[in-house]
């Protein structure tokens, strides 16, 4: 059976809900309302609040995105280091000088 993907919730329609949330409206009365699960709903909140510093628990979106370019950039110099390292071994291995003349 094939899974189906949702597109992402457009940014403003995620502050929409959280402001919702705020002004009294329960996670359980949004959810149904208008779509996204319980859960999703309250990460949102959650993010929101990390965002506005009142969550020093959680990373903002500023840092998360900072992470993942971070963990990007590592994992291609490390690939490019060990790129490096088995052209550097092939190199040494073939060191033998060929055609020299021996008497």
């Amino acid at each position: 059976m094939r899974r189906r993907y949702r597109a992402a919730y457009p940014p403003e329609f995620r502050r929409q809900m959280v402001e919702l949330h705020r002004a009294g409206r329960s996670l359980r009365d949004l959810a149904p309302e208008f779509e996204p699960f319980l859960d999703t709903i309250a990460d949102w909140v959650r993010q929101s609040d990390a965002d506005a510093g009142k969550r020093p628990d959680l990373p903002s979106t500023v840092d998360r995105k900072e992470l993942t370019k971070l963990r990007r950039e590592n994992h291609r110099l490390r690939q490019e280091r060990d790129i490096l390292a088995k052209a550097a071994a092939w190199f040494a291995r073939d060191k033998t000088p060929s055609g020299s003349l021996s008497s």
